[in-house]
This record gives structure tokens, sequence and C-alpha cells, in this order.
């Protein structure tokens, strides 16, 4: 399988992605190909003592990068020969299985989204990482792709959600929790009363296995495999979860290094101490998946160091292994608001179908116009 990474992109470019892949070459028995100014990876290359390409990596030259400070709307179409828009043409005309990046999200949404197209049917790709739970993780689905949902956003990042966590995380009949204040299906806002609607029925004709409303806390211990949600909440929730383990870490190091006993104590446990740190470590997972992309794309992180890289290249290369796109593909009629209409309000209907029809840019226009005017910090309803 042959994996195309962009060379350039992320804090620590090129040489954390350079030195991933190819340990992911020699590891992972995949083919890399780097895409980005050439000169800079064959020095990268040369530095590492290695004087020819060895077997297994290639070399796409792409003169421009996209910066975290070019517009992530337009910054594909500007640089055409960025390593981020060649090595997505590489990956829509086949060239290569999927496509890994740690450079700007925005961007790379957006041009995955129009460059390589969304799934036919499916509304909005969503950003799909795995978060630590105390049931071995859970896929949270969204966390930023789509700042603000509707209730038919949501039934199909349900479906997605559970054939990710079925496919790659092997959880079978995975169990499906909708993010909310409270377990009743009263709670929450129209749109999470909404979507219980419809995640219900999706429920009862066993497409998926739904289990209800999920709080935080819940989600956390693990009661579910899929935590289903809106991006902006997702992305709350993300993010606590990010600051919440690094807090706990921080502490009991100051804990540990208090005396001579809790240095000895820290010794006996040093184990344990290990596995948590491998759990709350996110170059384990490697990135996030952009799930309802017609061709697989990982989003790494942008801080990523080479073992995150070449854990993303790992991640990318299950994803393209796993069948989730044909799945999805497959029973995208399951996944339309139009199959449970009967279960729907009118309000639900006019609110799903009405935002987002069938047609992508007569749908996206008058959102674009309402969010710059509203909030600068999002563009055309993402967060970035």
């Amino acid at each position: 399988m042959k994996i195309i990474v962009d060379a350039m992109g992320g804090d620590n470019a090129p040489v954390s992605n350079v030195r991933g892949a190819l340990a992911a070459v020699r590891e992972l028995g995949v083919e890399v190909i780097l895409v980005g100014r050439g000169e800079d990876i064959l020095k990268v290359l040369k530095e590492d003592g290695i004087g020819e390409l060895p077997p297994g990596l290639e070399i796409v030259h792409a003169s421009e990068v996209v910066e975290m400070c070019d517009n992530p709307a337009t910054a594909f179409k500007e640089k055409k020969d960025s390593s981020l828009t060649v090595g997505l043409n590489l990956l829509k005309n086949g060239d290569g299985a999927a496509f890994v990046s740690a450079g700007s999200t925005g961007a790379l949404l957006s041009a995955a989204t129009l460059m390589v197209k969304r799934i036919r049917g499916i509304r909005r790709a969503a950003m799909a990482p795995v978060v630590p739970t105390g049931g071995g993780g859970a896929v949270l689905i969204d966390c930023g792709a789509t700042a603000e949902g509707t209730p038919e956003y949501l039934l199909q990042f349900a479906f997605m959600g559970s054939y990710y966590a079925e496919r790659v995380l092997k959880r079978p009949e995975p169990k499906v929790g909708l993010l909310n204040i409270g377990a009743e299906p009263s709670k929450g806002t129209d749109l999470q009363r909404e979507a219980h609607a419809l995640l219900t029925e999706a429920g009862k004709a066993g497409r998926i296995h739904f289990v209800g409303n999920v709080e935080a806390r819940e989600a956390v211990y693990g009661e579910v495999d899929v935590i289903v949600s809106d991006g902006y909440s997702g992305n709350i929730f993300l993010k606590t979860m990010e600051g919440t383990g690094g807090f706990m870490a921080k502490q009991l190091k100051a804990m540990f290094k208090k005396n001579l006993l809790t240095k000895l104590a820290a010794v006996l446990v040093s184990g344990g101490l290990r596995d948590f740190k491998k759990m709350m470590d996110a170059g384990e997972v490697g990135g996030t998946p952009l799930i309802g992309i017609s061709k697989p794309v990982i989003k790494a992180h942008g801080s990523s160091d080479a073992f995150a890289i070449k854990n993303a290249i790992r991640q990318a290369q299950s994803f393209a292994a796993s069948g989730i796109i044909e799945d999805i593909t497959e029973n995208i009629d399951h996944m339309r608001l139009a199959y449970y209409h009967s279960a729907m309000t009118p309000s639900v209907t006019t609110e799903a179908t009405g935002v987002d029809e069938h047609d992508f840019r007569e749908a996206r226009r008058p959102a674009v116009r309402t969010v710059r005017r509203g909030r600068g910090q999002h563009y055309h309803g993402h967060l970035v």
C-alpha cells in the first residue's frame, strides 16, 4: 500500500515528517510518497546519513507551502504547487491509498472537500479522533469540522462513527451515544432532541446500536464506543480532555517529586505511570481521520514528531484497508433524513433539508455570508 505524506505540513516539518515516513517504510511495510520541496527532503535524509532514496520511499516535488497564516478557504487554490494541493491531487488521481498531513486543519478540510470530494450523499465530513476512555477509547465525531450542525448531520456522524469503531477499533456492534447534558430524551437543545429522535429510529431499524444520550462524564468512563456531537460541543469536549490529562500528569509529577519516599513510590508504580502516559499521548494514535471524504485523509497533530507521523501513516493504512468508505457508500440511503421522515416533525424536516440540499455550492453561499459577518474566527462554519 502507498501512503501520500505532506512533507511540509506541521511545526516540525520537514524533519519529523521525513523521519516518520522512513520509520513507517521500515516498520509497517508501506510505501510512502513524500510531497514537498525536494531539496529540503533530501537534506534531512543526508543529515541522517542516507545518500540514496531507500526502497519504498518516493519524492514528489512541490515548491510551495501552505502556511498557518494563509486563508484556509483559498490557500490550496492560490498555492497550486503546494505540498497540500499536489498531495491531494495525487490522492484524487489514485496514485496513493491515503493522504496524511500535519498542516493547517482548515486548509486540509477545505481542500479535501473541494478536491477529493465527499462521499455522494454525505452532507458534511467530520473529524473523528479516538479519545482515551475507560472502555479503551471511543470515536468522538465531530470535533470541529462543522461548528453548527443539523439533526441529519448528527445522524450521518453516528453511522460513520459506528463504521469506524467496528472496522478500525474492532468493536462488534459499537454502542453509539449522543453527547448531551442529561440522559433523558427531552434534554438538550432542539438539535439534540431532534437528533435523538432520528437516532432512536435508526436504532429501532437495527442500523446502529444507539444507547441514547450520554453525558460527558459517562463518555469518559467508557459507556459508549462512539460519541456523537456537533463540532462545537465536540471540540470543547476534546480540548477539556486534553487539558485535564495534561493537568493530571503535571500534578502527579509534582507529587512524586516531593521527597525521597514519594520518589521511591514513583519507582514502584513506574510501569503504571508509563501506561497512563501512553494512553494520554496523542502521538500513539497518530491523527484524526476526516470521515465522509471519498478517499482516506488523516489530519496529524500540528506538533507531531517522527513517532506521531509514523503512527498517522499506520492509521492511514488501517483506514484505507478497513472498507469504511465502501460501508458508507452502500448504506447512504439509510443515512438520509428522508428515510426516517415519518418519525420527524415538520420543523426537523425544514431545518435539516432547508439548510443543506444536494448542491454543495448552493448550500455554502448563505452560510459563508452569515459566518463572515458574525464570527471572524470561523470559516464556512468550521472551527480553525
